[in-house]
């Protein structure tokens, strides 16, 4: 633990390095290393990285455990949290950050996320110090693992909140949010990337206002069994003026001095989503930030999306303290998620618990099959000579309570779990269960054809360049080449350093003139590019290259300008009506070196833009090809060392060029000529 927190890593963000603790939330690794350290304590052989692969199908088991006992605390019946527990095991929606070999954050906060709930749940109802204590003790560890953890931070309070309003104020409410709060505050701070945040960060002063509206209440309650009903009246309406008064100067004042920090930018984007956007595109450039499409909710959801609504229905219809939460969470997760594809990982345990819940509600109506018609039970039971007479007729069972009505509903509901274990077996198999590095499609005979050009370029960079090489890539492949190639990059997935970033996104926008002393200074031995126009792979840097431009263009405004980069008429091209900064682009140039020659003169063609290229490729001066994969996914160049003689890599080839030409004219003629250029 201590080495995670005050380890200082110099293979990455080069020449800058980077301090672990400070720059990541440390729950996933420790948690990796526990279970490593217990299980070679139990002295099973296992490796660290076989714990790293199963770590999020275990988790999910816990996952399923935690959701059962929190749907069970909304329901009479357990048949919810079973169906709850069933649903979250196998919905796509989860189950994305759940396969084997999800070594993310997410692999184990989400199951700290429903937990945590369900512990708060249990203080509500109990009001107890300890399940309080417990549920600060589960949300310091969800601080340590995901950044998400901000939204626990929020709904609590605002469950809170609006419990006060209905008028439900109560004691064991009071014990549970004071206890979470103070005992979850001081968790929360142990940490190093969160620090004194909780205290001074405007994500977390919701929290910090329902504690201190708490105290009022509290002391208001006191006064009413105190003081007489007309005082009463006079010293609350002054109290509550007071202390408005003050709480709001004193928030506008300690922002305004910068003792509170404003919102974050992702806080912004998800009320604005536009603000990312134009502020902080490294937030937008994001795939996983984009805003979420309708079929994506079918896809990760499929069936519950239209249990969703009548499970939260029916916590209206009970509307216990309990049920208010699930209401509430139920309305952000699901604002959230449109906002923000990677968010429906938040929004997928709520619908569980009322696709449960509404499920179980029909199941439990259907399959009792030694029942009438429950509105018959609530007829009186008349004279003694009319039952006798209508015994038979009053006992008839029809309409919707027959067997045969049972039965089909039954049967119906059967049909839809199978289709739904289907659905969730063919997402799961096709969408969430191949690795990023190795990529795959179909040829037209149906067998599936194996894409590797990321590891056969790591391996390469692994085999044949020194172990001190600076590799210099966009962030997106950072630990990639980190974790296999194993050599030193500028920038990787952590994103803690903007400008660093834009560093990279002004290289690679501008020409070789400007992007060679950037690289010469940061020390860059080779740069790697994707390229996809061969094969047709979209996730290429063509692709993401306005983000690298916006980002740059944030931070260098007069050098960097993205309208260059479109036609006149506004289009984004890569043919021969592209503008001049994209051709000059060191990006264009290097995605696009040699590439003519693959094709018949005239013929080059871009399978992913599909557009024709020009006749002549550019040509590289202070950049030369190094490797090229198979498919031509991966393209790395080697930075040309400085010119011996003191000369700019522009005069350099020219001379060459010239001194050729200078040799094959004096064997044809016969007498040397002089060229200078």
């Amino acid at each position: 633990m201590t080495f995670i927190l005050t380890e200082f890593y110099s293979g990455t963000w080069h020449p800058l390095g980077r301090v672990t603790g400070g720059t990541l939330y440390p729950g996933l690794m420790v948690t990796s290393g526990v279970i490593y350290k217990l299980l070679r304590l139990l002295a099973l052989p296992v490796d660290i990285r076989n714990v790293c692969v199963l770590l999020a199908p275990a988790f999910s088991g816990l996952t399923a455990l935690a959701m059962y006992l929190l749907t069970t605390e909304m329901a009479p019946s357990p048949s919810a949290g079973l169906l709850a527990a069933a649903f979250v095991g196998i919905a796509p929606g989860y189950i994305s950050r759940s396969v084997a070999g999800s070594y993310d954050n997410e692999a184990i906060a989400i199951f700290l996320l429903v937990f945590t709930f369900f512990l708060w749940i249990k203080a509500v109802k109990n009001g107890s110090i300890m399940w309080g204590a417990l549920t600060a003790l589960f949300y310091g560890y969800m601080v340590s693992a995901w950044g998400g953890y901000v939204f626990i931070t929020n709904l609590i309070p605002l469950h809170v909140f609006v419990l006060i309003c209905m008028g439900r104020y109560t004691s064991r409410l009071y014990i549970s949010y004071t206890t979470w709060y103070a005992l979850g505050t001081l968790a929360s701070m142990q940490i190093p990337f969160v620090g004194f945040l909780p205290i001074r960060n405007s994500d977390h002063m919701a929290a910090l206002g329902i504690f201190g509206l708490l105290q009022i209440v509290a002391f208001v309650e006191f006064l009413r069994a105190q003081v007489p009903s007309k005082q009463f009246q006079t010293v609350l309406t002054s109290l509550v003026l007071l202390v408005f008064i003050v709480s709001f100067a004193g928030l506008v004042l300690l922002t305004v001095s910068g003792v509170i920090a404003p919102w974050s930018g992702r806080f912004y984007s998800l009320w604005d989503t536009g603000y990312a956007k134009i502020h902080i595109p490294i937030i937008a450039s994001v795939s996983e930030h984009q805003p979420t499409s309708w079929p994506a909710f079918y896809f990760d959801l499929n069936m519950m999306i239209w249990l969703f609504p009548p499970g939260v229905y029916m916590c209206f219809y009970r509307l216990k303290d309990e049920h208010v939460f699930i209401i509430i969470y139920a309305v952000l997760a699901s604002y959230f998620a449109g906002v923000m594809v990677r968010l429906m990982l938040t929004l997928t345990p709520v619908v569980c618990v009322a696709a449960g819940l509404a499920l179980s509600q029909i199941l439990d109506v259907y399959l009792r099959m030694d029942s009438s018609n429950p509105d018959a039970k609530k007829q009186g039971s008349g004279d003694k000579s009319a039952q006798g007479g209508l015994r038979i007729a009053r006992n008839k069972v029809v309409g919707i309570y027959s067997n045969f009505s049972k039965l089909v509903v039954s049967g119906t509901v059967l049909v839809y779990l199978l289709f739904f274990v289907a659905h969730c077996t063919w997402v799961t198999s096709n969408a969430y269960s191949s690795p990023s590095v190795v990529l795959a499609s179909r040829l037209p005979d149906g067998s599936q054809f194996i894409i590797d050009d990321y590891r056969e370029a790591y391996y390469w960079l692994r085999q044949n360049t020194p172990k001190n090489t600076k590799i210099m890539a966009w962030w997106d492949y950072g630990y990639q080449i980190g974790g296999m190639a194993d050599r030193p990059t500028l920038v990787d997935n952590n994103t803690w350093n903007n400008t660093h970033i834009a560093t990279v996104g002004k290289a690679m926008s501008s020409s070789e003139e400007v992007s060679y002393p950037i690289l010469r200074q940061h020390d860059v031995d080779y740069v790697l590019v994707v390229f996809g126009g061969l094969l047709g792979y979209s996730g290429d840097d063509i692709n993401k290259f306005l983000w690298m431009i916006r980002i740059a263009e944030g931070i260098w405004p007069e050098e960097v300008k993205e309208r260059d980069f479109f036609t006149d008429r506004g289009e984004y091209r890569v043919d021969e009506h592209a503008s001049p900064a994209m051709r000059n682009s060191l990006m264009y140039k290097m995605s696009y070196y040699d590439f003519h020659n693959l094709f018949p003169p005239g013929q080059a063609q871009d399978r992913v833009r599909g557009v024709r290229l020009p006749s002549q490729g550019p040509q590289l001066t202070t950049i030369e090809e190094a490797f090229t994969s198979e498919n031509w996914i991966i393209r790395i160049y080697k930075v040309k060392d400085l010119d011996n003689v003191g000369r700019d890599h522009g005069s350099a080839a020219a001379f060459e060029k010239g001194h050729k030409k200078k040799t094959t004219a004096s064997k044809r003629r016969g007498r040397p000529v002089l060229r200078t250029e």
